[in-house]
């Protein structure tokens, strides 16, 4: 087994979707940025490659029909190291969050690890799958939340800090339960109206990333907060807010808008990729809009890079 082929098992570009998750909690909680946000960055990208293994490990025998390119029905990753590769990052990502916060961080990686094996392993094609991988990413954004806390009245800031988190949760939770909906017609193609009702919810969910930040703005230049035009800081995050709010609809939007005039196997595939990608600009708009304006345009860049290594490995 090369370095490509584990690239290949882990979905290694997809991981870059993953930071900005925790980024978005951690802004909503007050600190977006430290070595403890960091470090639970680290801890989360490990536990998205071991459930991407472990979706391998798991449906190895479906994926020998439906996906013999993948390395291990192709024989390049045997299925045992598939599980190893697996079991090795989860015990890495959690030792990535006990070295950035403690039990604090534990806190939000124990249950997302528990999450993404439950998924891979017995969730994954029941009924409760979608909403199984939208409570995982989730999590992802409340283990961001729970970073951010101070070390100090631990158990006032935990709460406090799931609160906050809990809007850019939602959301980001949202967006994923449309993506793993969609991504069980990747073979066989969807009916069109799965991908008109998934299109629906994703422009509801950049809606309500976007809309209290120009409310905030609105209410600026009409001078109801005591000033008498919009200040630049709040013109700067509702620029980027909006950005990142139009960049989700024209990638993932319209992967959808084309699957739902034809709603192939190929067309809904696409959607799928570009879902996995295209949920960096809605991290992006909930980042800046919890005012961490420089973290959601750093996350603005990353994303064209993303779906350009997702050209050399696919991130489905």
């Amino acid at each position: 087994m090369g370095l490509a082929d584990l690239a290949q098992l882990v979905r290694a570009p997809a991981a870059l979707s993953v930071p900005g998750d925790v980024l978005a909690g951690a802004a909503a909680a007050g600190h977006p940025l430290g070595a403890r946000t960091f470090g639970v960055m680290g801890s989360s990208v490990c536990l998205y490659w071991a459930g991407m293994a472990l979706n391998d490990y798991a449906d190895a025998t479906i994926d020998a029909v439906e996906r013999p390119e993948r390395p291990v029905p192709s024989g390049r990753v045997p299925r045992r190291t598939a599980l190893a590769v697996a079991g090795a990052l989860t015990a890495g990502g959690l030792a990535l969050a006990v070295a950035a916060g403690g039990r604090r961080s534990l806190l939000g990686a124990l249950p997302l690890a528990g999450a993404v094996w439950a998924y891979d392993l017995k969730l994954k094609s029941t009924p409760a799958g979608p909403a199984a991988m939208a409570g995982a990413r989730a999590l992802d954004v409340l283990a961001g939340a729970l970073a951010a806390g101070r070390g100090g009245e631990r158990a006032t800031s935990t709460g406090t800090a799931l609160l906050r988190g809990a809007v850019p949760a939602a959301l980001i939770g949202a967006h994923t339960y449309t993506l793993t909906a969609l991504s069980r017609h990747e073979i066989s193609g969807a009916p069109a109206r799965l991908p008109a009702t998934t299109l629906a919810a994703s422009t509801a969910t950049a809606l309500a990333a976007v809309l209290p930040a120009v409310r905030t703005a609105v209410a600026h230049r009409a001078g109801r907060e005591g000033t008498a035009g919009v200040s630049p800081s709040a013109a700067a995050r509702t620029a980027v807010v909006t950005a990142g709010a139009l960049a989700y609809l024209g990638s993932y939007g319209a992967a959808q808008a084309r699957a739902v005039r034809e709603p192939s196997g190929e067309n809904v595939r696409r959607a799928v990729g570009a879902g996995i990608l295209g949920l960096m600009p809605l991290q992006a708009a909930l980042t800046a809009r919890s005012g961490a304006t420089a973290a959601a345009a750093a996350l603005g860049v990353v994303h064209p890079l993303a779906r350009r290594l997702a050209r050399r490995i696919s991130p489905t």
